[in-house]
Parts: C-alpha cells; structure tokens; sequence
C-alpha cells in the first residue's frame, strides 16, 4: 500500500468515525491530566493565559506595537508572543529572562514559497532566539494531491529545527475540505511536527469549533492542535480548548482574559 492509500484509507476511517458521532468524546492532553471539558469548568484568567500565543502579525506593526506586545505577555503570564521572522530577534531581546517564549511564523501567510525557502527563514529565525516555529503547508500542492511534495516541505522545517523548538504545522483550514484536512493533518504527523494549527488568520475565516475537534480526532491525543483566527471571547477560548485545543492564537489575548470580546482576532 503507497502512502496515498494508505492516508486515503485513514481518512475514510476518520470521516465515518465523525459522521457516526454527535460531539466527539472527552479527550486528555497527552499528559494524563483530566478532560478538557472538565478542565475547562474551573478554567480561570491565568491558567487560560498559559494557552495563549499573544499575536501581532499585522505588515505595518511598527517596534513599539511589539515591546507592547511582549510586555503584555510578560504581565499577564501568556505562553508566548507570536511574531514575523523579522521581528523575532528584538522580541527575544525584549523577553529576555522571562518565561514568554518567542514564536515564529515561516512561510507566512501563504506557504506557497519552496520547502528550501522555509527552511532558510526556519534557520534564522532559531538563530535569532525563536523556540516555536509555526510554518504554512503548501496548500496548493495538497489540493493537487502531491501528497510527497506536501511532506517533504514540512520535513525541510522540521530538519531547521533543534529538538528544544516545536514546530506547529498550519493547514489553513478555510481553504480546504474536510477530508483535505484530515490529509494534511495525517502527514503533518507522519512528518514529525509537534502541533497541527487550523488558520492563519489571513484567510476566509480562521478557527472553528468542528475543525478542532476534527484535527484532533485525526491526529489523537499525543499531538498539540493549535486554534487561530476567529477566538474573540472568553467563552470562544473555551470552546476550543473543550474542542481539543492545547493552544490558542489570537491578537486578543488581554481582552479575551479580562472577560471582553474584542471586534478583531489576529
């Protein structure tokens, strides 16, 4: 069986799976610790903070929006900033002796540029103090089903980063169809990524409540699935996480913690 039947397979396997169930089952987080549907019962401010990757990726930030955004980070506790290559050296400066890790986006937001290109821009921004790399599929060659030319494009990333540096794999999810998404997600885990991620924020829409709780059907309980684009509330960010969410990417962190539900979320 080559690797199209054997992910062909799967995904019928999944897709039935789904339409066979109403609301998916209670899954852990791949540390033994309780349900998320539970978990998010007592969820309070700072303990939904620790799921946030705190997001400026707007092309006219300017360098004062991003010491404001790794400050924010810093004083609310949020997991990390989530910034363009070219601005990770100064928010790594910025957060130096903190806790706030630094977070990467590569091949943004199209992914349309060479496994190679990723893989230089990957490199660097490692270099320049990034510890997560969230990198665009190649939609396009998904959806020509060059299955191959998907996986090697995210293993060229994969091999730029040390094994300290978590990779998330962002499928775009707007873009594709339901069994495209389980797809992309099957060979984002056969290639070694960390996370599977719904959205860029860049597209049609960003994260919805079934496509998390579909990528996190396919890919099990041992991989993170990252919500992006779409999360404007405190009830959004729970919904996802009750979805299968260990992370959350947003621009609306401080309102979402603070009980406000902001117009914009990326």
């Amino acid at each position: 069986m080559n690797q199209k039947e054997l992910i062909d397979q799967i995904t019928q396997e999944v897709m039935k799976k789904l339409q066979a169930e109403n609301e998916a089952a209670p899954v852990t987080d791949g540390t033994g610790g309780a349900d998320r549907a539970s978990a998010t019962e007592i969820l309070t401010a700072g303990e939904l903070a620790r799921y946030i990757d705190h997001t400026l990726l707007k092309p006219e930030a300017v360098a004062d929006q991003f010491d404001v955004l790794c400050d924010e980070a810093k004083e609310h506790g949020f997991y990390s900033v989530c910034v363009n290559s070219s601005w990770v050296s100064h928010c790594s400066r910025r957060l130096q002796g903190t806790d706030v890790k630094v977070c990467a986006v590569v091949g943004f937001p199209l992914g349309a540029m060479s496994g190679r290109a990723k893989n230089f821009e990957t490199r660097h921004a490692v270099e320049d103090g990034a510890r997560e790399i969230d990198m665009v599929i190649n939609v396009g060659a998904l959806k020509s089903g060059k299955l191959d030319l998907v996986e090697e494009d995210i293993r060229w990333v994969r091999r730029a980063c040390p094994r300290n540096v978590v990779l998330k794999v962002i499928i775009e999810t707007a873009l594709l169809t339901d069994e495209e998404k389980v797809i992309a997600c099957q060979i984002a885990r056969k290639a070694g990524t960390d996370f599977v991620k719904t959205s860029t924020g860049f597209s049609h829409h960003g994260a919805t409540v079934k496509d998390v709780k579909l990528m996190r059907r396919t890919v099990g309980p041992k991989l993170g699935v990252k919500a992006a684009g779409g999360v404007r509330s405190f009830s959004d960010a729970v919904e996802m996480i009750a979805a299968g969410a260990t992370r959350l990417g947003t621009s609306s962190g401080v309102k979402i913690i603070s009980g406000e539900v902001a117009e914009t979320s990326y």
